[in-house]
């Protein structure tokens, strides 16, 4: 949610810190927006995890992920769009394509990887958490 500071004309974004965002930043968060929306999608983290090891073929990435060929393919595209993801085709018959990481696309793994972290670190609290919610919110019989 946003809400407009009309005295200097800027957006705040809460739970950014209290920062706010200029005008001329609207790009900025738009594309903020549209990459936490593709990373937290089902396949691209998979892709990205899965190429971080190694450079694959499409069919051997399709089996280490389990999506379909359209997904993998849509997923393929946007990664290679955004940067991440390269793609080499072989002149054979059938051409033979794989897919490797680019610098870019193993850094947002490695930004990824803290999220994994923090999991890793707080899983039993939001677990208890999640059990002392649902308990509260139980209507009792």
């Amino acid at each position: 949610m946003q809400n407009v500071n009309p005295q200097e004309g800027t957006a705040e974004f809460p739970g950014h810190r209290g920062e706010t965002v200029a005008p001329d930043d609207e790009a900025k968060v738009a594309l903020v927006r549209e990459l936490l929306s593709r990373v937290a999608d089902k396949w691209t983290l998979l892709v990205v995890d899965a190429l971080e090891e190694s450079e694959l073929r499409f069919n051997q990435l399709r089996a280490k992920v389990g999506a379909s060929q359209k997904m993998l393919t849509k997923t393929l595209r946007q990664l290679e769009r955004d940067g991440l993801v390269v793609r080499r085709v072989h002149p054979t018959v059938p051409p033979a394509v794989d897919y490797r990481l680019t610098p870019l696309g193993l850094s947002l793994g490695e930004t990824v990887c803290s999220l994994w972290l923090w999991v890793d670190a707080h899983m039993n609290d939001v677990q208890r958490s999640r059990v002392a919610f649902d308990r509260a919110a139980r209507p009792e019989a």
